[in-house]
């Protein structure tokens, strides 16, 4: 039996801990995102980046990078994937109040592994909690977009070792019988439509928390996504959206933060 959701999964921002006064250097959030389709819905994807590269004139298979098109390229792109089916997860980082940071920077890939961890959780969750009966067998397939220099072996190998210390008093709260192991694997950006779609999710997000050298952020594009964020009993925060410091803690200190998540 086949899958019954697919995962495509990307980042924004950097793991690095270089935070220099004008703005430079390392991001002060790393995001990671999924975006989850029902298994029968993946193509609509294909047919939103379709129809947006019609109006846009583009080529039949330019593909969209979010961060390099321009403010009206990125409108017509979010305004037909939104007419998808999907839900979005992402895990949001503030790294200035992550302690112990040589600990991170000492291990390359740490703090992705840590995201992806949080990020599979939630992506569990929402599979265990949406699953058809009759519609796959209630597994999803997860879909990296590659970064060159990581070995998605080491991911496996990670999530792996969090499944063999279930049970052991450990904080890891995946729901197991969803996570298609098997079906783990990276492609590159341009050859899926779902990676296009996470890479704008991800990219959203990011703008949407992040502070520019003049202390302004961009919730715009994350505003259209607000309604496709993961919700359990009504509530995205800690499922759709979470953050490693406190949600109401950041906000307190960035009031940009309330104006991002504004009638989420």
């Amino acid at each position: 039996m086949t899958s019954s959701f697919v995962a495509y999964i990307d980042e924004s921002g950097d793991e690095g801990f270089t935070f220099l006064p004008d703005g430079r250097g390392s991001s002060h959030w790393f995001v990671q995102t999924a975006v989850v389709y029902r298994r029968p819905h993946d193509l609509s994807a294909v047919a939103a980046l379709k129809a947006a590269r019609a109006t846009l004139g583009w080529e039949a298979k330019k593909a969209f990078h979010f961060c390099d098109m321009r403010h009206e390229q990125r409108l017509v792109m979010l305004n037909e994937v939104i007419k998808t089916p999907f839900r979005t997860v992402s895990i949001l980082s503030y790294k200035p109040d992550i302690p112990d940071p040589e600990r991170f920077q000492a291990n390359k890939w740490m703090l992705y592994h840590y995201l992806t961890r949080l990020l599979i959780e939630r992506v569990s969750w929402l599979c265990r909690d949406h699953m058809r009966p009759g519609e796959g067998d209630g597994t999803v397939d997860l879909i990296f977009s590659d970064r060159a220099a990581m070995s998605y072996e080491d991911i496996r190998v990670y999530i792996n070792r969090l499944r063999a210390q279930a049970g052991m008093g450990t904080q890891v709260n995946i729901h197991w019988p969803a996570i298609n192991m098997d079906s783990l694997r990276a492609v590159a950006h341009a050859q899926l439509a779902g990676l296009q779609v996470a890479d704008a999710v991800a990219t959203s997000t990011h703008y949407g928390v992040k502070l520019s050298r003049f202390g302004i952020a961009d919730p715009s594009y994350l505003a259209l996504l607000r309604r496709h964020a993961y919700r359990h009993r009504d509530n995205f925060r800690g499922y759709g959206i979470k953050t490693l410091t406190g949600f109401e803690q950041l906000q307190d200190r960035m009031p940009h933060l309330r104006a991002a998540f504004l009638n989420w």
